[in-house]
């Protein structure tokens, strides 16, 4: 049974790679979007192999692959092949939207740039990502999430403590957060088109993604603030805001404010500190940040974690226990809000993390698995028009593998 949802009958190519771009449409495909991926010929998009590199958890599956491409079908085309012009053009002409992160110039070249294909398909809207944006002294760069939307930004350089060098963050996470802005960009075009009939160029950088998450600090810097130093957890700029450790060796990132401090005096079992002076104004708590910190600090390593999860949620004081990925895989939280979900079709997994957008009362398809490498290669070309002996003509000139070639799982 076929479910019904917000984008069933959009018809979406997605000729983009490794992970933003691939990422939004997955999107678009768990609202009911039809969505034909394509694929150079050899190993494919080198997501396919993500799962497999350091610093990936090592598994049977290739999750990462199953993530950012489930529901989706699967071509191969060699974009440099003379004759695979024949097949892009009628791909355009089926699809609504045309995703793409090949460099400028490089894009052009394969036949996908945005003049071309908005000459065979003034309706589509056409997205793109790129590393650092379309112009500047830059743009030309190569740019990855680690790169462009952690380091370039002031995101990685921001996310450490004072005396630590920087270190590498979450990879594919810059990458995850830029798909959102693709998406939500491609969702804005086609509210444009349904009220104009105009299609439309949209598109993001990681590098404005990096920015817009950095967006407090480079705006206070825009501002001309004065930075606080790193974060320095015995000394913090804001105590109340800092992670401590329990009596079981648990991690808890506490985020209070001045009026949650009545609250957090008594869960710590110190409320005569309501009466101290030093902590009565908001500037006491940065001007006495190192001797509050380590009160705090001594009193939390008293007891376990299930003692303070008890105290702090009775005074409704915020807080959240910092869990590895391997605990937050386990978190209840996450199934009861349909944030991991069942993924079919996959040996050795059996769910996988869905997209972060939600219209309540609308269901998202079910999720299955990422295509396997040009499965669908004559399937698609029959649904463009391509008879049987086209095909072969196809496989001759090269522009699509051999029946064998592309059928290898991912």
């Amino acid at each position: 049974m076929t479910t019904e949802s917000v984008f069933t009958g959009l018809k979406v190519l997605d000729a983009s790679s490794f992970i933003a771009g691939p990422a939004a449409a997955t999107v678009l495909s768990d609202f009911g979007a039809d969505v034909i991926k394509i694929e150079p010929p050899g190993t494919g998009d080198p997501q396919r192999r993500l799962s497999s590199v350091p610093p990936s958890p090592r598994a049977r599956a290739n999750y990462s692959w199953h993530l950012a491409n489930r529901n989706k079908r699967g071509m191969v085309i060699d974009l440099k092949s003379p004759s695979a012009t024949t097949v892009l053009k009628r791909l355009v002409e089926w699809a609504d939207v045309v995703i793409t992160n090949f460099p400028h110039g490089t894009r052009e070249k394969l036949h996908l740039g945005y003049e071309e294909v908005a000459g065979w398909n003034p309706r589509v809207v056409y997205a793109d990502i790129t590393g650092f944006g379309d112009t500047g002294p830059d743009a030309g760069q190569p740019g990855f999430d680690l790169t462009a939307a952690w380091s370039r930004s002031g995101l990685l350089a921001s996310t450490r403590d004072a005396g630590a060098p920087p270190t590498v963050p979450v990879w594919g996470s810059g990458d995850y957060m830029s798909a959102i802005a693709i998406y939500a960009a491609i969702v804005t075009a086609l509210y444009r088109r349904e009220r104009t009939g105009q299609g439309a160029s949209v598109g993001t950088s990681l590098l404005a993604s990096g920015i817009w998450a950095t967006g407090t600090l480079v705006a206070g810097a825009l501002a001309g603030g004065t930075p606080f130093e790193l974060h320095d957890r015995k000394a913090p700029a804001n105590p109340l805001i800092n992670p401590y450790r329990t009596a079981d060796d648990e991690w808890f990132m506490l985020v209070a404010s001045p009026p949650h401090w009545p609250g957090l005096t008594r869960a710590i079992g110190h409320p005569e500190l309501l009466d101290d002076p030093r902590f009565t104004e908001a500037e006491g708590f940065v001007e006495n940040s190192a001797a509050l910190s380590e009160l705090l600090d001594a009193e939390f390593r008293t007891q376990p974690f299930a003692h303070w999860k008890d105290a702090l949620s009775r005074e409704r004081v915020t807080y959240s226990l910092i869990q590895t990925p391997e605990e937050a895989a386990q978190d209840p939280q996450l199934r009861a809000n349909d944030i991991v979900v069942p993924l079919e079709g996959v040996s050795g997994l059996t769910e996988t993390i869905s997209s972060p957008v939600n219209l309540r009362g609308v269901p998202k398809v079910p999720a299955k698995r990422a295509p396997d490498l040009g499965e669908h290669n004559d399937e698609i070309l029959a649904e463009l028009g391509f008879g049987p002996a086209e095909i072969s003509e196809l496989r001759a000139q090269g522009t699509i593998p051999g029946a064998t070639e592309g059928a290898a799982s991912p």
